[in-house]
């Protein structure tokens, strides 16, 4: 197995409103290993994109009132701001959600890739000694060759007009792919995709997310994957990371989640996922909590089809259920995922089994009797 390039334990992640402190990310760990793909997937809402920000140091107006976030081996919350920011430039990368928003209206493509290959990492600088690098522009021609060489890695027919064009010529498509392009301009160790296909019609995601697919493995790089759709995440993760209101309820690899899916919540997303045999999906019924007044206990249990009084009333820890299989649910026995959660399981909660688990069994039960009765 391979080292882990991210390991985030126990991170919280608080926002100061006019309503009190939202405390949006309570307590989310996983790890994501050397060369591995791994998805982190939840509803809108769920606290996806505050936890990769917090791990690219984005969200300067939240607290971090507890955790690690383990980069390398080194905790990046100990690190200044500037260490932070040189480390964000060269080493992790991420691609923005929107690509209609996510470029610079008033510079061309070429001017904002030739911006990050001269100043990723660097320290922040004044307007005006920006202003001064761009009227010389006689030490642009080996990043112009550079940038017009992922314009084409990405699959852009025409990357000398595009590196001259400003984003409002390209199609949404286009962008994405300018942005993947830029996002992988310095070869970065970690990347993260923000849900990259969000903004395109189903064609061209597919299309960007399996060029995205190629291009990582060819360099070996580590993803964070970002999605809302379980079917994305199975086409191109190893692992999925399965989130809640700020929580991470399921983990597992992508084939075994998908096997044996335990959450109730988990089961939801899968039952949401349109089909040509099932239609459009059930959808899960009701709403995210409000963070400034979260349960203590579960968080999903107002809206589990299969919550008892207990799970208002004790904290769902995480639990191994399986070889690399974890889940935070009353429903299943399991020894902690986490060694702080150790005195939670020495007072277990019994709820019974998995309904699922139960009918299951039952019908079991009377195939084998009905095929007794016919001997």
């Amino acid at each position: 197995m391979s080292d882990p390039i991210l390991e985030v334990r126990n991170l919280h992640v608080h926002f100061d409103t006019y309503d009190g402190t939202a405390e949006v990310i309570n307590g989310v760990d996983f790890t994501l290993d050397e060369g591995e793909t791994a998805a982190l997937v939840g509803e809108t809402g769920c606290g996806k994109s505050v936890t990769v920000k917090s791990v690219m140091g984005l969200v300067p107006e939240a607290t971090i009132p507890e955790g690690e976030i383990i980069y390398k081996g080194q905790n990046v919350l100990d690190l200044s701001d500037a260490e932070r920011h040189a480390r964000r430039g060269r080493e992790m990368s991420m691609i923005m959600q929107d690509p209609m928003t996510s470029l610079n209206p008033v510079l061309t493509v070429g001017e904002q890739m030739t911006d990050v290959l001269k100043w990723q990492g660097q320290p922040r600088m004044s307007v005006t000694s920006w202003v001064r690098d761009k009227l010389d522009r006689g030490s642009d021609a080996e990043y112009r060759e550079r940038a017009v060489e992922m314009l084409s890695d990405v699959e852009i027919s025409a990357p000398e007009r595009v590196f001259e064009s400003y984003p409002a010529e390209l199609s949404g498509g286009m962008r994405q792919r300018v942005l993947i392009a830029i996002a992988l301009l310095s070869e970065p160790d970690l990347l993260i995709a923000d849900e990259p296909g969000t903004a395109l019609d189903v064609t061209t995601e597919a299309k960007v997310l399996d060029l995205l697919d190629e291009l990582v493995e060819e360099r070996n790089t580590s993803v964070l994957y970002i999605t809302h759709d379980l079917g994305v995440a199975r086409e191109v993760s190893d692992r999925i990371n399965v989130m809640y209101a700020g929580e991470i309820v399921e983990q597992a690899p992508t084939a075994d989640l998908f096997a044996d899916p335990q959450h109730p919540y988990t089961r939801g997303l899968l039952d949401s996922i349109p089909s040509l045999s099932t239609g459009i999906g059930d959808g899960i019924a009701g709403h995210l909590p409000d963070y400034t007044d979260a349960p203590e206990a579960c968080r999903f249990a107002d809206r589990c089809p299969h919550a008892q009084p207990e799970c208002r009333e004790a904290y769902p820890y995480p639990r191994e259920t399986g070889d690399d299989h974890n889940v935070a649910c009353h429903l299943f026995e399991g020894r902690p995922a986490h060694d702080r959660h150790a005195d939670l399981a020495a007072d277990p909660v019994d709820i019974g089994v998995p309904p699922w688990e139960a009918s299951d069994a039952s019908s079991e039960s009377d195939a084998v009797a009905d095929g007794g009765s016919h001997s």
